[in-house]
């Protein structure tokens, strides 16, 4: 997974996750808008639509004085858990 960021502000995020497809953006976005301080996750596949940009690009809003990246890190970190925890209850099962 290639990581680069393309706009960055006080309340404002968007990076490109390279190497990664709607599977993964989803479950991202999803962990994202569970938190109360994220107003906005979204991301686009091909933001130029002609053959230009195909890496997905993630942009995250949050509220005031809440910074995007430590929102980010903080799903990831809930995307980490979630699967963690799923994994554990697969083998349990099997």
């Amino acid at each position: 997974m290639e990581l680069r960021v393309t706009e960055s502000a006080d309340t404002e995020l968007s990076i490109e996750i390279g190497g990664e497809d709607h599977t993964f953006m989803n479950v991202l976005k999803g962990a994202l808008l569970e938190s109360d301080d994220v107003t906005t996750a979204t991301y686009d596949m091909n933001p130029e639509q002609s053959g230009g940009q195909t890496e997905p690009i993630l942009t995250i809003k949050t509220r005031e004085g809440v910074d995007p990246l430590e929102a980010l890190e903080e799903a990831a970190g809930t995307v980490r858990e979630k699967t963690t925890s799923f994994r554990e209850s697969f083998e349990a099962a099997a």
